[in-house]
């Protein structure tokens, strides 16, 4: 990849690399010339992504449910190519509770993933970032950022969060040229939207609900991704990009 959006040689760090979208997407940074560390919590995992990927990876194995321990996962983070120039926050949790049966260990359960760990890494790696003068940071929003879906108090409250937490940080950084922005994607196949996806009829009227008809596919999160991750958005910061098929729109 060449031009503005050429990421050769940027150190990448993607969270929830072990699966879903964040595995995909630290495979499309390698791919495209990026030095990554793939962060979760299963080993195994992250080791089969790093085998399977070509380019230059690395892996971290760490719990991101306790934000306390950002501070030391960040120099792990930092230990193979040195302090990232991208933070891809992509580990998310979805307990899929009914407000009636929400508990206080679910919901802490859901803020630490969600929304305190991203934003206590990012702290623990944004001075390298101003040393640099350049950095990106990309959270993970949600379609309930800014909707109330059923069985979702929990990661509804915490996604409205993010889409927060990503202008306040573009608030705060962008004056160091660290831009920070969140993907807040539509239906994909990932192991949080499993139960969506095995049921055929409501997968089916979820496609039916976009404009374009259908649900994502990783593909489709690999353009905004590059977009966000490059010098192609070094005026775009603060900004929730939805890649939901006009989901919103309607």
């Amino acid at each position: 990849m060449t031009g503005k959006f050429d990421i050769t040689g940027k150190v990448a760090c993607v969270t929830g690399a072990s699966s879903g979208i964040g595995r995909a997407m630290a495979t499309a940074f390698a791919e495209a010339g990026a030095r990554v560390v793939g962060v979760a919590r299963r080993a195994e995992a992250l080791e089969t992504w790093s085998a399977e990927t070509n380019g230059d990876t690395a892996f971290v194995a760490a719990d991101l449910g306790d934000p306390s321990a950002m501070a030391g996962i960040a120099a792990e983070i930092a230990a193979p190519f040195g302090s990232p120039d991208i933070l891809m926050t992509a580990a998310g949790l979805n307990p899929r509770l009914h407000a009636d049966d929400q508990t206080l260990e679910a919901w802490e359960a859901t803020l630490n993933i969600n929304l305190s760990s991203p934003f206590f890494l990012a702290q623990a790696l944004v001075p390298a970032m101003k040393a640099k003068g350049w950095g990106r940071i990309i959270n993970f929003a949600s379609l309930q950022t800014n909707r109330a879906f059923p069985n979702g108090i929990a990661y509804g409250a915490t996604k409205g969060g993010v889409g927060q937490l990503t202008r306040a940080m573009a608030e705060a950084w962008s004056k160091d040229g660290i831009t920070a922005n969140a993907i807040g994607p539509g239906f994909f196949p990932t192991e949080l939207t499993a139960a969506v996806f095995g049921d055929e009829e409501r997968a089916a009227r979820n496609a039916a609900q976009t404009c374009i008809g259908r649900n994502g596919t990783m593909d489709d999160l690999v353009g905004p991704a590059m977009f966000l991750a490059s010098a192609a958005s070094a005026y775009v910061t603060g900004q929730v990009l939805y890649v939901d098929g006009g989901f919103t729109a309607k």
